[in-house]
């Protein structure tokens, strides 16, 4: 086993020059994203950072935060259409139980084929059926528990209003006021 040599460096990163850093600031007061500006100006997203933060110059992050909250509503849109769509599959297969049910066989060393009609299908293709729809249904289950529509920001308003006619509530006991003295105008 070798040991590491009194010799070898440890690569130490090069100070960025003043043009460079001039370069960010103003590719910054442009309005790009730091991630475009540390592709333009060809340095580490954390220099850009680093740089910008010392400058006082702060990112606009409303741009991120909508993009990430489009893309949860595309997912959570995603999921639901994919379990609409399983939950059609798996109906179809279940409408196979009741009809009549072709069964068929080919090969042999004529390499025939035949087929037959059963008023009902067979057990092990019933059985197949009937597990393949309850995967499904857990499936989809999963999918619907994931995606509560919107609960979570429901409640949210319902809370902050709440707390909104607690807080005029209490001004109004603060200042006497009664019932009969809030008009049905206000």
């Amino acid at each position: 086993m070798q040991s590491i040599s009194e010799t070898e460096v440890t690569a130490v990163p090069k100070a960025l020059s003043a043009a460079k850093r001039k370069q960010i600031l103003k590719l910054h007061a442009d309005g790009l994203s730091r991630n475009e500006i540390s592709r333009q100006a060809k340095v580490s997203p954390s220099s850009v950072s680093k740089i910008c933060n010392e400058a006082g110059a702060t990112f606009d992050r409303t741009k991120t935060k909508d993009a990430s909250e489009a893309k949860r509503v595309d997912l959570a849109d995603a999921r639901m259409t994919l379990a609409h769509r399983m939950d059609k599959a798996a109906n179809d297969m279940l409408d196979m139980l009741d009809r009549p049910f072709t069964v068929f066989n080919f090969g042999g060393k004529d390499n025939t084929f035949s087929s037959e009609v059963l008023d009902t299908v067979p057990v092990d293709a019933r059985r197949t059926i009937i597990t393949s729809s309850a995967i499904v249904f857990d499936k989809i289950s999963r999918i619907v528990e994931k995606d509560n529509g919107g609960l979570d920001n429901t409640v949210g308003v319902l809370d902050a209003l709440s707390g909104n006619l607690a807080a005029a509530a209490a001004m109004l006991r603060d200042e006497g006021a009664t019932p009969a003295d809030v008009s049905d105008d206000a």
